[in-house]
């Protein structure tokens, strides 16, 4: 199963192609398709990690505080 990076840098590897527009119509969409299941396991492994953020972040009376997270 692909990293989390992996599949980040597979989504940029298929933006760029798409982006250069030199491609068949045929396989542009190919491309597309590819692009939108990596950029929703992408999103299906950020929701995962934030998520686990949260539970760690659980104050000491035991109520969950949402904090907006910087990845700065």
């Amino acid at each position: 199963m692909p990293t989390f990076e992996e599949n980040l840098k597979s989504l940029e590897s298929v933006v760029e192609q798409l982006e250069r527009g030199d491609l068949p119509l045929e396989d542009s969409v190919k491309l597309f398709e590819q692009g939108m299941s990596l950029s929703a396991a992408c999103k299906q492994d950020l929701e995962a990690a934030e998520g686990k953020l949260q539970v760690l972040m659980k104050q000491q009376n035991g109520k969950l505080e949402a904090k907006d997270l910087s990845l700065e």
